[in-house]
């Protein structure tokens, strides 16, 4: 028997001795494993992906938790709830796999941002990058706690303090319950989390709650967002940028910052013109999110990038632009627009706030 599959047969520190009652209904939980993992699925996906930082890990990590409780289910004594328990394994699977692996970054988490848009652009596909989440693939009680911004950060902790600071700010364990899921002791989680925290404030990383819903200020701002793209209004665009917006798209190393950058690069870059570039609504990590589309030259539109946003009041302070067209079919967007597609076509369409302009005459016409 491993240690993680030992791990619940070890007293709860801050659990009774398990009453016969409460150990006959965990056992009756465990015994019909597929409604067990039907319910703890979506949450145990957040936990794994906050710790890996990939979708794709994640999806591996919970699968390989569920075959190690079920192997060590007939251990189980109900020191914990099952939901504990599932946590702790998940968790030892998670540093496990972790173990020799560099983190995954975002762009501008790797250096200082380009002055000048208009350079070449560089691509690494050696790295593997952070990869956004789907809201509808995980179950989120703090939508702050699956933000871009927190993931990205966490990534730069060491993993034992990464686990930690999630089992503590995130899951609410205390610190006893996480030494005994980390097979260490309370000092050494309150020293952890002392270090961890100093990091995260290191990096600006801030304490501020999402909330829950957009207003309707941030609504329309969206509308006017998938305008500017569809009609490719370079200064509609920029308008709606905050004057320290960030732009990143991996795996491209670089990185922008300001308005009067970002309208360069995507003036400067993007092969789209009028007309060219459809958005389809999603979420990803609490945030709002788009699919963006390119038209073909044989007709309809290809997925072009996943542009994940960060909101500041009714401006865009910072765009996530991921370039992995695999990610459009974990957001369950299409991976093919009909040729004669306009916004507001598709369930997941925003409506632009304005109707788009009509085509613009032929030169001589």
């Amino acid at each position: 028997m491993t240690a993680i599959e030992a791990a619940p047969m070890t007293t709860h520190p801050q659990t009774d001795t398990p009453t016969e009652g409460r150990t006959a209904a965990a056992r009756s939980e465990l015994g019909d494993f597929p409604t067990l993992t039907q319910r703890y699925q979506r949450e145990l996906l957040a936990h794994c992906y906050r710790m890996s930082g990939s979708v794709q890990e994640a999806e591996d990590l919970v699968q390989e938790t569920f075959l190690r409780a079920w192997k060590a289910s007939a251990d189980f004594q109900g020191r914990s709830s099952v939901r504990t328990w599932l946590y702790r394994i998940a968790t030892n699977v998670c540093l496990t796999n972790l173990e020799g692996r560099p983190r995954r970054p975002l762009p501008a988490g790797l250096g200082t941002p380009d002055a000048m848009a208009g350079d070449a652009l560089e691509e690494n596909h050696e790295i593997a990058w952070l990869e956004p989440v789907p809201d509808a693939a995980v179950v989120v009680a703090e939508r702050d706690s699956i933000r871009l911004a927190f993931v990205a950060a966490l990534q730069h902790l060491p993993a034992r303090q990464r686990a930690v600071l999630i089992l503590r700010d995130v899951l609410r364990w205390s610190a006893a319950e996480v030494a005994e899921a980390l097979d260490t002791t309370s000092a050494a989680v309150n020293s952890a989390l002392q270090r961890a925290h100093a990091q995260l404030a290191g990096r600006g990383l801030t304490e501020e709650t999402v909330e829950p819903d957009l207003t309707p200020a941030q609504q329309q701002l969206l509308e006017r967002y998938v305008d500017a793209f569809w009609r490719k209004d370079v200064d509609a665009i920029v308008s709606l940028l905050t004057s320290e917006a960030v732009w990143e798209m991996p795996p491209f190393t670089n990185w922008f910052v300001g308005p009067d950058n970002i309208g360069e690069l995507i003036d400067k870059h993007c092969p789209g013109g009028w007309n060219d570039m459809p958005m389809l609504r999603t979420s990803a990590n609490g945030q709002p999110a788009f699919g963006l589309y390119m038209r073909m030259a044989d007709g309809g539109f290809t997925p072009f990038q996943l542009q994940v946003l960060e909101l500041d009041g009714s401006r865009v302070a910072h765009v996530h632009a991921f370039f992995d067209t695999a990610l459009f079919a974990k957001f369950g967007l299409p991976d093919r627009l009909d040729d004669d597609y306009r916004p507001g076509d598709h369930p997941m369409s925003l409506v632009p706030t304005s109707p788009a302009p009509s085509a613009p005459s032929p030169a001589g016409e």
